[in-house]
């Protein structure tokens, strides 16, 4: 979830920027050598057995991108350019079987991780509803920072679906468009009128 604007440079080419101010990122499924390299906890019950379930890394950033986006004519639109995180919260999560009840457990360890993050993101997408209207897309993220500290080859790649409603957008190209319509007329009656007096005047 966030906020979004896009600023159009020349012809068919874009600006998009804004801000994630919710954007999860992280992964499933940590191994054992993961679990004791994070120093995070390995629950059991009380007769000290494993307890059944799976462990994973969960982070929220703050992404901020700057892309450079090309829309053609039948409103398919390419982007890629740099993104920017600022990782706030991140925790190893257990989500498991605890005397019979599902259970979800929260190990925070903001400390292991570093909060900065920088990348590089290619999308697709597609404007809706003749250019003015919603936005679906895909994007691909690639970071270049390492996740953890001190320890190469943990950097972020992730697959973005986005959803963007251009609320109040609509609504001022829907005003900008009438506006051009009224100009073209005027300008076409201007025409006509003047033809028209050259005419008679002859």
């Amino acid at each position: 979830m966030g906020f979004y604007f896009d600023f159009r440079l020349k012809n068919q080419w874009w600006l998009y920027t804004g801000v994630l101010v919710k954007a999860n990122m992280g992964v499933d499924k940590l191994t054992d050598n993961d679990l004791n390299f994070l120093q995070a906890t390995i629950y059991k019950d009380a007769d000290g057995n494993r307890l059944e379930g799976d462990y994973g890394q969960k982070m929220n950033y703050f992404l901020v991108p700057a892309l450079i986006k090309y829309r053609f004519k039948n409103n398919i639109y390419v982007e890629a350019g740099p993104q920017f995180g600022l990782m706030y919260k991140s925790w190893v999560q257990f989500e498991g079987d605890v005397e019979g009840g599902d259970a979800i457990i929260k190990e925070y360890n903001k400390d292991k991780l570093n909060k900065l993050d920088a990348g590089f993101l290619v999308g697709l997408g597609y404007k809706l509803f003749k250019g003015t209207g919603w936005t679906i897309g895909a994007k691909y993220y690639y970071g270049f920072v390492n996740v953890y500290k001190g320890q190469p080859g943990t950097k972020n790649s992730s697959v973005f679906l986005k959803l963007n409603i251009p609320i109040g957008a609509g609504e001022v190209a829907k005003k900008k468009a009438a506006e051009k319509a009224a100009k073209r007329k005027a300008k076409k009656e201007e025409k006509q009128l003047k033809k028209g007096q050259k005419k008679n005047g002859k």
